[in-house]
């Protein structure tokens, strides 16, 4: 296999000016709760001056009022994607007052769902649906969950790396079907590889007693506060995190960008008893957007998705269908409370190499069996990944996950020889950061997830009490300011601009709710969306 993809790095380097695979276009989304000095959700408004949730391009927030989201635009580099990340932070603690950014993604102190305050976003239609939406949510799946917190990696490979390998491939059809075929490739082999980010990232094996006030599974007390796993790496990745049991039928289809389209579409359509049971318009009050298995695209759980940015009021799967897939949005991450910024350098260069590999991978659909083995490996490596012998399952056998790592990091040397080619000098911070993993691999103490308990247990701390300190830690680095006038100049005059456009989209809505949101699920492929305002 990996033979395959060294003959289709050197067909590249002679196809391509640069020979190289540098220059794809990288982004992050992180979330972060704002928490109170004492450590618990802060139950203020989202801050007025960092400009309106709904608009502003680079600061929203996620399920809840007190859940910011910080969005990078898209960079041809790692350091510039979290240079930017770094300053919008900065330009974040300028306006929280005594409030903390909180450093881990399972979240906080939490008490019952009415202190878990549901993010609003104005008057206008779009904004209703947005808070409507989130309402649903909470309904399902209760609004602790919806506190947990993670990293997004947006990527999308060089763009001139799809005509040569169209060269190569001999492959003639338009450019739309050959990059989103492309596209879910990469998806497909990240479906089969996705559980190496928790086993070297994950950072979550332990969660505050709060957030589980209703039985507590397989976790075990590690200390008067803390509920863990003992060889777990990522709790927000397990059972106990982020799952939908409603959803484990759905049977989402990978094959292509039609099929994907088809089959999410089908389940924002299909009608569920229980969500029915809940009601959707109650008393002239929306409880849900519907009563669906999926209520709009974005309640679908994946550890990667396939986008395309969306037009004003245009649904996610018509855009993909009308445009093809612009760029795959990786989910697995934690955030990291060993960085402040939540994600690191050589995290992010791994992830880069690992998604290029993904694309130029052979990438055989998935049937029945091996959709099996994949949601087994995700859920025990995120639950039991770092247990020594463990086993992970492939058709008609398994794999000894230490030697799956293993083969995996030795099949991404080639490319992060290719990536190190472009940086200046003698600087090979691809092959350092796969040097890093190594590391970690052969000494898995090192693995984020196994610091965090050896913390918590060093320290005599709780799982509360170690991001607590890691939090003010963070602010104390990002919140000491650092920007240049010019910068903070730039994100005020964003934050007015964005207050602008909500109160310009409050003003311009001609529509009720109900019409509008009849007119957003009744999109065909050819409706203009702009005749949703």
């Amino acid at each position: 296999m990996d033979r395959v993809v060294e003959e289709r790095l050197d067909g590249l380097a002679a196809r391509r000016t640069d020979g190289t695979l540098a220059g794809g276009r990288i982004g992050l989304e992180k979330e972060s709760l704002r928490v109170t000095p004492e450590g618990r959700i802060a139950q203020t408004p989202h801050p007025a001056g960092l400009g309106s949730a709904l608009t502003h391009p680079y600061i929203t927030t996620d399920f809840s009022e007190a859940l910011i989201e910080l969005i990078t635009p898209p960079f041809p580099s790692t350091g510039e994607t979290l240079s930017f990340l770094d300053r919008v932070h900065r330009f974040v603690y300028r306006h929280l007052a005594d409030e903390i950014l909180w450093a881990t993604s399972m979240p906080c102190r939490v008490g019952d769902d009415t202190t878990i305050p549901i993010a609003r976003y104005g008057t206008s239609n779009v904004g209703q649906m947005k808070h409507v939406y989130r309402r649903g949510l909470s309904l399902r799946y209760g609004r602790v969950m919806q506190t947990i917190s993670g990293v997004h990696f947006n990527y999308s490979p060089p763009e001139t790396i799809w005509d040569a390998l169209a060269e190569l491939d001999g492959d003639t059809r338009p450019a739309i079907e050959r990059v989103s075929d492309g596209f879910f490739a990469l998806i497909r082999n990240f479906q089969r590889l996705g559980w190496v980010i928790s086993y070297l990232f994950g950072a979550s094996p332990a969660v505050c007693k709060s957030f589980l006030k209703h039985g507590t599974g397989s976790l075990v007390e590690l200390d008067r506060g803390t509920w863990h796993l003992p060889w777990a790496t990522s709790l927000r990745m397990s059972d106990i995190g982020y799952k939908n049991s409603n959803q484990a039928g759905l049977a989402v289809s990978y094959d292509g960008l039609e099929p994907y389209v088809t089959s999410l579409g089908r389940a924002i359509a299909t009608p569920l008893a229980a969500y029915e049971a809940l009601g959707v318009k109650v008393d002239g009050e929306y409880r849900q957007l519907n009563a669906n298995v999926l209520q709009i695209e974005n309640e679908y759980y994946s550890f990667i998705r396939p986008k395309q940015i969306t037009r004003s009021g245009e649904r996610p799967t018509l855009a993909l269908r009308r445009r093809g897939v612009q760029y795959v949005e990786v989910r697995a991450l934690d955030v990291n409370a060993f960085e402040p910024l939540g994600v690191g350098d050589a995290q992010m260069r791994f992830i880069e190499a690992l998604l290029l590999l993904c694309l130029l991978r052979p990438s055989p659909r998935i049937d029945a069996t091996e959709q099996t083995c994949i949601e087994h490996n995700q859920r025990t490596v995120a639950s039991r990944g770092r247990e020594p012998g463990l086993r992970l399952r492939v058709p008609g056998g398994e794999r000894p996950l230490a030697e799956w790592v293993g083969a995996l990091l030795d099949a991404l040397d080639p490319i992060c020889t290719v990536l190190d080619a472009a940086e200046p000098g003698a600087h090979r911070p691809y092959a350092r950061a796969l040097s890093l993993q190594r590391e970690a691999v052969a000494d898995p103490e090192r693995l984020p997830s196994a610091r965090v308990i050896a913390e918590l247990r060093a320290n005599g701390e709780s799982f509360f009490d170690f991001a607590m300190r890691r939090s003010l830690e963070h602010r104390a680095a990002l919140g000491d300011d650092g920007l240049s006038g010019e910068e903070v100049a730039a994100f005020t005059t964003q934050a007015e601009r964005s207050l602008d456009e909500q109160r310009e989209i409050e003003a311009s809505d001609q529509t009720s709710l109900d019409e509008y949101l009849r007119r957003y699920f009744a999109q065909a492929t050819d409706e203009r969306p702009e005749l949703l305002a």
